[in-house]
């Protein structure tokens, strides 16, 4: 058995709601699991590796809900900078018509990277078009080089333009061979078990580009297998007027009907609920990722979390699709998700305040932690204790961005203050950030492969 100590932690901010926040604090792993959290002067003084951990927070990985990893080879395309959610999928769909495998797992790899330097150590990915051919495999092959804890969701979409969907016609598939290869991948990859690494999700990409039969059929192969669900919904005005006028409901009971309610369930977005919406998101269980950086760019709006959080709803962050937010870093959604929810004039709407105790740090923080580890249906990560998965990010609150906050309150400022870089981040008990470098990639060769990559793919179109 391998084991690395961190020892003698300014703060570790567990999330447990027993151990709460722990100040002179030491941490020991053995293998991949937690073995020791509490006391520095209780500690073992000895380990295979000895992080000296003070002035550092040490918190548990975040873990990222929602995200187009592929994406990242279109950031800041210039056509579609300054477009709604609609508009700027219709102006992306023709370039990510030229995907190859291999810019899958590139763009997969540099994502990961650019997340497990924010500290998170989990994260699902959301691949739901694959030409030439393209597989949710290359994802899945890139998360193992990596290191990183992962879901991969296998996304789909079936309706063309031609048949009133948005995705123009090329870019859908046959919905034989959607659920055919959903099914392979389940079999071939998912993993229930304790401190699983790799799981798969059944993930139709939106009620405008799947038939309401695929919607269906997809839950029942993913409950048929134990599987997770996922999806986008009511990300916008005309994400909600496209489910008036096509379905005749709001996207919640359009939801309903087709069994995508419960609490094997999550949706992205959800910007535009309404108050019964909450309810039936609350009495089922049904998930939430919250996306604010991705809402605030493309112009959704902000989504009325604390009336979620209020209600009983599950709630995790995602970064969404690096093209959509044009980064992923988990700590700055988090912290862009307590300044939102402070000026969400709307949730007077739902009986709810807005202003500063809309939501403090350390809800922002637990949204990042335990929420997106319920979200994911995953108990064996989004806090710290004995026993579970060895998933932690340490911080430097030495540094500048840190300078007269960390003195006062340092896991407050971990919110609060300039979003920083983990110094270390650990996945699974092994260190892929040591000192704010990766481990397991060799990022300057891998950055100039990806970059040449996005020029070949934006100029097939």
């Amino acid at each position: 058995m391998s084991t690395i100590l961190i020892r003698n932690a300014d703060c570790i901010a567990t999330q447990d709601d027993t151990l709460g926040e722990l100040h002179g604090a030491s941490l020991l792993i053995r293998d991949n699991l937690i073995a020791y959290i509490g006391p520095a002067t209780d500690a073992p003084t000895t380990a295979d590796t000895v992080i000296d951990a003070s002035g550092h927070v040490v918190i548990p990985g975040l873990v990222n809900t929602h995200h187009h990893m592929y994406q990242s080879l279109t950031r800041a395309i210039p056509a579609v900078q300054n477009a709604e959610l609609f508009s700027w999928l219709r102006g992306l769909y023709p370039i990510w018509a030229g995907l190859t495998p291999e810019m899958v797992q590139v763009s997969t790899q540099v994502a990961m990277a650019e997340l497990l330097l924010s500290g998170c150590t989990t994260s699902s990915d959301h691949l739901y078009i694959y030409p030439n051919g393209v597989r949710l495999d290359d994802s899945i092959e890139a998360a193992t080089v990596v290191g990183m804890r992962f879901v991969a969701t296998r996304g789909s979409m079936s309706v063309g333009a031609s048949q009133g969907g948005l995705p123009p016609d090329r870019v859908v598939e046959r919905e034989a061979d959607i659920l055919k290869d959903t099914q392979r991948l389940i079999e071939s990859f998912h993993d229930s078990r304790h401190g699983a690494m790799i799981q798969i999700a059944v993930a139709p990409c939106s009620p405008f580009s799947v038939s309401r039969d695929l919607m269906r059929e997809s839950a029942r192969l993913a409950r048929s297998y134990g599987v997770r669900l996922h999806t986008h919904l009511a990300e916008n005005d005309h994400d909600i007027l496209y489910s008036r006028e096509k379905f005749g409901c709001t996207p919640a009971e359009y939801a309903q009907d087709l069994g995508w309610l419960g609490d094997d369930v999550w949706h992205a977005h959800c910007v535009k609920l309404d108050a019964p919406s909450i309810a039936l998101f609350a009495r089922t269980g049904t998930g939430v990722a919250h996306c604010p950086c991705s809402n605030m760019r493309l112009a959704s709006g902000i989504a009325p979390i604390r009336a979620m959080l209020d209600a009983g709803v599950p709630v995790g962050l995602g970064v969404d699709g690096s093209a959509s937010n044009d980064a992923a870093h988990m700590l700055n959604e988090a912290r862009q998700a307590l300044l939102l929810a402070r000026v969400g004039r709307s949730l007077e709407l739902f009986g709810c305040d807005h202003g500063p105790a809309a939501m403090t740090a350390r809800d922002a923080l637990r949204l990042a932690t335990r929420g997106g580890a319920k979200v994911l249906g995953r108990k064996d990560i989004g806090h710290l204790a004995v026993g579970m998965c060895a998933d932690i990010a340490l911080f430097d609150i030495r540094t500048l961005g840190f300078a007269g906050g960390a003195v006062h309150d340092p896991v407050g400022s971990l919110l609060l203050c300039a979003s920083a870089q983990a110094a270390y981040t650990i996945v699974n008990g092994k260190i892929l950030v040591k000192a704010g470098q990766l481990t397991t990639l060799d990022l300057p060769p891998l950055l100039e492969r990806h970059n040449k990559l996005a020029v070949q793919l934006a100029n097939t179109n």
